[in-house]
């Protein structure tokens, strides 16, 4: 037969040890802040199984209600650190407020007058309202998809249903507290117990997606200048190429080179071009729109993916950034290194199809007109008109 205190001693077990993997976690990624939440989760409702098992020991209610409390809490932090996995504010009020609300009510009912009902509804309560907050978090089609939260998701609406159960249960007369001392509340607490356990490992699964998601972010950027990288744009211009052969509607690319930036290093030292690199894709990213994407190919070549533009749009913008380091390089004085650049302008079209590099050689053709026309200019590449095949495109410049 299933014995209630070995369940609870299980239980305190169990989550001593999801403590110390959590406090792992915590030390190993400083970082991940719903880490620290999950792990004060487990060594609270540990505390709190702890203590409540003191009262096989001594005869006062004290012990059961300072074990209620450790519950309660736990299930709190636990909701907490959902929101903080999907960066949302902490509700410090709103927790605190459902965990006290519900202790007040099994003090009441305990010490005030018994009445077992009422307490267990309390009790019920403080577990699962925090977990009901939580649970839109993990179910939305807004939240972030893995498998990790699909499990908490639904190992939360198993534990409300069990909640729910004994609740009704309690209401309509049946006592599944543990005074009762029947295999109906031993079953209950396996369950909650093992439930608990699944739950602290889609938490896991949670963290390990995250932190996966993260290196795979890392892999995309330029470590000098935070930027996407050589690898991140061809992936994006393999995209918009699909896109435009689907739907016909064109885009631009942008293909920048810093004038100079050798006789920068040279002269001033690498520490002194790396810092140039820095500064102009801030300056950049100032004349830049939502949705385009500035990429650092290497060295001092940088490409810029422009959605949905024409050639037009696209010399626009390469306008914006080219007047943007011309007016800082105005403004440079003393120690200051003056950043100029030179640009070539292309836009995909049928021709080029699916082929990114067909797009890239393109704007390089442009990039190099612009430095042979004086640098610190930019330069549209047009493709050969339909009469003229032989012709492989034409170049205009702008002083």
């Amino acid at each position: 037969m299933l014995n209630v205190p070995t369940l609870w001693t299980v239980f305190v077990v169990n989550f001593l040890a999801l403590g110390v993997i959590w406090a792992y976690v915590t030390r190993s990624y400083p970082n991940f802040a719903a880490a620290r939440f999950w792990m004060a989760s487990a060594f609270v409702g540990s505390a709190g199984a702890m203590t409540a098992l003191i009262r096989l020991f001594v005869a006062s209610p004290l012990p059961l209600l300072l074990g209620a409390g450790g519950v309660i809490a736990a299930s709190c932090l636990a909701a907490m650190g959902i929101q903080r996995f999907y960066d949302r504010p902490v509700s410090w009020r709103l927790m605190t407020a459902t965990g006290c609300l519900s202790l007040v009510g099994v003090v009441v009912f305990m010490v005030g007058f018994e009445h077992m009902q009422l307490r267990m509804l309390s009790y019920t309560f403080g577990q699962a309202l925090p977990l009901v907050l939580a649970l839109r978090l993990l179910l939305s089609p807004e939240g972030r998809v893995s498998p990790g939260a699909k499990l908490s998701g639904i190992v939360i609406l198993s534990i409300i249903a069990i909640l729910l159960v004994r609740t009704v249960g309690n209401l309509l007369g049946y006592d599944l507290s543990a005074r009762a001392g029947g295999q109906a509340h031993a079953i209950m607490v396996l369950g909650l117990l093992f439930l608990s356990m699944t739950l602290n490992f889609g938490f896991l699964l949670m963290a390990m997606d995250s932190l996966r998601g993260e290196v795979a972010d890392l892999a995309l950027l330029d470590d000098l200048t935070g930027v996407a990288n050589r690898r991140h744009l061809l992936q994006r211009l393999s995209e918009e190429c699909a896109r435009s052969e689907r739907s016909g509607e064109p885009f631009s690319l942008l293909v920048i080179d810093l004038d100079g930036f050798k006789t920068i290093n040279d002269t001033h030292g690498h520490a002194a071009g790396d810092a140039c690199l820095k500064h102009f894709t801030l300056m950049a990213q100032t004349r830049l729109r939502p949705g385009d994407m500035l990429a650092r190919t290497g060295g001092d070549e940088f490409c810029v993916v422009l959605p949905s533009s024409s050639l037009r749009e696209a010399a626009a913008i390469a306008r914006r950034v080219l007047e943007v380091c011309r007016q800082d390089a105005a403004s440079c004085s003393g120690r200051d290194i003056p950043i100029a650049i030179s640009i070539g302008v292309a836009e995909w079209d049928r021709g080029i199809g699916a082929f990114p590099d067909r797009l890239m050689a393109n704007a390089d053709h442009a990039l190099y007109a612009a430095k042979k026309n004086g640098k610190n200019d930019f330069a549209l590449y047009d493709p050969a008109p339909p009469l003229a095949p032989e012709a492989v495109g034409t170049v205009r410049t702008f002083a």
